[in-house]
C-alpha cells in the first residue's frame, strides 16, 4: 500500500448542477434501400461469414431492431431467440 500515489482531495465548496432535465438530439435521416429485400437476405445467407447464424440490424416501418437470424422460410425471418419477422415488414437490413 506504500506505492500507492498520494491523491490530493480538494473540497468543493458550490453547489453542483450537473443534472440536467433535457436534452437536444437530431435524428438521423435514413434513406431506405429501394432494391429488393429479398436479394438483399439471400446476400447475407450466402456470405462466407454466415456459417450458422448472422447478427443484423433491421429496419422496419417504426422500428430499428437488432436481431441474429438463423433461416428463413417464404414470408419470414427466422431469428436464433424463436421469432419471425415478416419479410414484408422489412425495409431495409444490414448485417451488423
Amino acid at each position: 500500500m506504500k506505492d500507492l500515489p498520494k491523491v490530493s482531495a480538494f473540497p468543493i465548496d458550490k453547489k453542483l448542477n450537473n443534472f440536467q432535465e433535457s436534452f437536444y438530439g437530431k435524428g438521423e435521416e435514413r434513406h431506405f434501400y429501394k432494391g429488393n429485400i429479398v436479394n438483399k437476405i439471400n446476400d447475407i445467407f450466402a456470405s462466407s461469414s454466415h456459417v450458422f447464424k448472422s447478427r443484423v440490424r433491421i429496419y422496419l416501418k417504426d422500428d430499428i431492431i437488432e436481431r441474429t437470424i438463423i433461416g428463413k422460410t417464404g414470408t419470414d425471418l427466422l431469428t436464433l431467440s424463436g421469432d419471425k419477422i415478416r419479410i414484408t415488414d422489412i425495409q431495409d437490413i444490414e448485417k451488423v
